[in-house]
């Protein structure tokens, strides 16, 4: 599978980037960097330094938006991914230097070199994608499959009574996206919340890695008491976290791991309290909008058992 990535790369996106490197389905082209828990140029800082942590080959990192497509940013998440990004952990300074390239050129030039076969990956605003689809829409008939994580169709919202951080960032962006008949597996709230990270699944990773894995391994141990601590302020976890960016990954690869439903969708882009806000029609007659695939079940132990896989598993 040819994938293309987009984050905006925070103690989750870290994780879930060691996972997709350490599994074959996954053909990484390329990683997209977007602003949402750090800025876009420090996401790019931070998976250089992920690639660099499990000695991956030359991929490319571009620096993407900064902003949203309308208003501003609110900056960092750092109660959830720490100052950094990272947790707060301090690894060493790539080397490596982000690809020397506009984001829609990129995703544009990749899609093209790939005919058809590129699998786009988000786990942050969705920002860099509604960018490329505005200047090049044949962009969205390039695409096989557009794997996100966002939104929340009957979960309560983690930045506002109904609205997703991911989504919130920017819904303007969102909406273009869902509108732009792009075929779209949105993996929200719905299933992230209900798969749960814990502290002995790290545990149990810091014993059980494979050698090469254990500067990797060492580095979760400690970005995670961070995310542990965030979430328990946020979220009411205790020594575990909800499963987020990783569980979009996986749905990419493996079958059978959610059920999902088809909806049309809007995403409500103004108002106090609803911005952020995903709409969904299920009349007989519904409003005019796109289709989107939403995950609304998923198996937990598989899932867990999949994650922990990649640590392990040749």
């Amino acid at each position: 599978m040819k994938v293309v990535f987009d984050m905006d790369t925070g103690v989750d996106d870290s994780l879930a980037l060691i996972y997709a490197l350490n599994r074959p389905a996954y053909e990484i082209q390329g990683i997209g960097c977007v602003y949402g828990n750090v800025e876009s140029w420090l996401a790019a800082e931070n998976t250089m330094k992920i690639l660099d942590l499990v000695n991956a080959p030359d991929i490319p990192v571009v620096i993407g938006a900064n902003e949203p497509l309308t208003g501003k940013w609110a900056g960092r998440v750092s109660i959830i991914h720490g100052e950094n990004g990272l947790g707060n952990v301090e690894l060493p300074k790539s080397e490596r230097k982000p690809f020397d390239k506009g984001i829609e050129e990129f995703y544009l030039e990749t899609a093209e070199r790939l005919q058809g076969e590129m699998v786009l990956i988000t786990v942050g605003p969705l920002t860099n994608i509604a960018r490329t689809i505005k200047k090049y829409p044949q962009f969205v008939k390039l695409v096989k499959h557009m794997y996100m994580m966002g939104g929340t169709l009957s979960m309560r919202g983690n930045v506002s009574p109904v609205a997703e951080a991911n989504v919130a960032c920017d819904p303007v962006a969102a909406d273009y996206v869902f509108q732009s008949g792009m075929k779209i597996t949105a993996v929200g709230l719905d299933v992230t919340m209900k798969v749960r990270f814990k502290r002995a699944y790290l545990d149990w990773i810091q014993t059980h890695c494979r050698p090469e894995l254990k500067r990797a391994a060492e580095y979760l141990g400690k970005a995670f008491e961070w995310y542990f601590m965030g979430n328990q302020d946020r979220n009411y976890c205790m020594d575990d976290s909800p499963l987020h960016d990783p569980l979009a990954v996986m749905c990419a690869s493996v079958p059978g791991l959610v059920l999902t439903q088809t909806r049309k969708a809007r995403v409500e882009c103004e108002g106090q309290y609803c911005r952020g806000m995903i709409v969904t029609d299920m009349r007989e007659h519904p409003f005019e909008a796109e289709t989107v695939e939403f995950a609304v079940e998923v198996d937990e132990k598989k899932a867990i058992g999949e994650l922990l896989a990649a640590f392990w598993e040749k």
